[in-house]
């Protein structure tokens, strides 16, 4: 089996996760050439192309494999780490850029109940990358090996990982409360859906539209959006009056309480179903991760029924 340049390999996922080789020289305090030298050692060891050459640039299949591979490296390095530090406190320095730990998190959670979840780990020094996106994309950052764990609603798990459920999101309908007794005091209806502007996360954002066709008894539904990409955000542009969102309870009800939102569909939530997955290995830092974020969801999300997606 072959053995790979540990620098050579952290030079691929700087490419990869900075974008571009004059960002990972900058990052990695190497000239652009060197950079350019380290891939090509490895492309030469492997006997194939790993970095598309495109905008913006991407991981071959074979690219995505050692990319993988840079991040157990990173991993074991980090569980090491950790190790030292449990054994001999300050022998061990704060991680590194190489021992940084990815995970891929939906927006609305980082923006509720998964920060106050990893504060104790990120206070311990490990050195965490979180990566947004919408809930049911997280999984693809996992399934190109960019990180080490997702935050998703998909509940298939991808060979040599492991799935935890975490219980289900619930979302309601809100509007500003001026808007709402403008354009629609009787609520959310059937009959006037179509004429309200909608606040999604972005283009990649169905939950509107599948709230709006759960609670109509419709099929599909077409929706006029405005789109705001951050949970935070998109809270902020609703109490400027923007239109109507759905959004997590645990961000509504402060402004629900305080009557600046109205709960335009009162008898209905829509409850998403939330996962954890990581790769299945033997480390401490993924079971702290694991541990972590369970533990929290357990009190900070409904245990209910809940809807689910499945992965392809």
């Amino acid at each position: 089996m072959s053995t790979f340049d540990p620098d050579a390999l952290e030079c691929l996922a700087a490419i990869v996760e900075e974008g571009g080789f004059e960002r990972a020289a900058v990052r990695l305090s190497i000239t652009q050439s060197a950079v350019s030298l380290r891939l090509r050692s490895l492309e030469v060891q492997m006997g194939t192309v790993l970095i598309v050459r495109s905008r913006p640039l991407k991981a071959t299949t074979a690219g995505r494999l050692l990319l993988k591979h840079a991040m157990q490296m990173r991993l074991l390095r980090a569980d090491l780490d950790r190790d030292l530090r449990e054994l001999a406190p300050g022998v061990a320095g704060a991680a590194g850029e190489a021992e940084r730990i990815s995970i891929a998190v939906n927006a609305d959670s980082i923006a509720t109940w998964a920060l106050p979840a990893l504060s104790p780990l990120a206070h311990q020094g490990l050195g965490l990358e979180i990566i947004t996106d919408d809930q049911d994309f997280t999984f693809e950052w996992l399934r190109e090996g960019r990180v080490l764990g997702c935050v998703t609603t998909l509940r298939s798990a991808l060979r040599s990982c492991k799935i935890e459920p975490l219980g289900s999101m619930r979302y309601v309908a809100v509007a500003q409360a001026a808007f709402a007794q403008a354009h629609c005091p009787n609520g959310l209806n059937p009959h006037n859906f179509s004429s309200l502007p909608f606040i999604a996360f972005n283009r990649k954002d169905d939950l509107q539209a599948e709230f709006v066709a759960d609670a109509c008894g419709l099929k599909h539904v077409a929706l006029r959006h405005l789109y705001v990409p951050s949970s935070e955000g998109q809270l902020q542009a609703v109490l400027a009056g923007w239109g109507v969102s759905v959004l997590p309870e645990l961000m509504v009800s402060a402004p629900l309480t305080q009557g600046r939102l109205v709960n335009l569909m009162p008898g209905h939530t829509l409850p998403v179903a939330l996962f954890w997955h990581c790769w299945n290995l033997n480390s401490v830092v993924l079971d702290a991760l694991t541990h972590a974020l369970k533990s929290a969801a357990l009190t900070a999300l409904s245990h209910g029924e809940v809807r689910h997606k499945t992965g392809q």
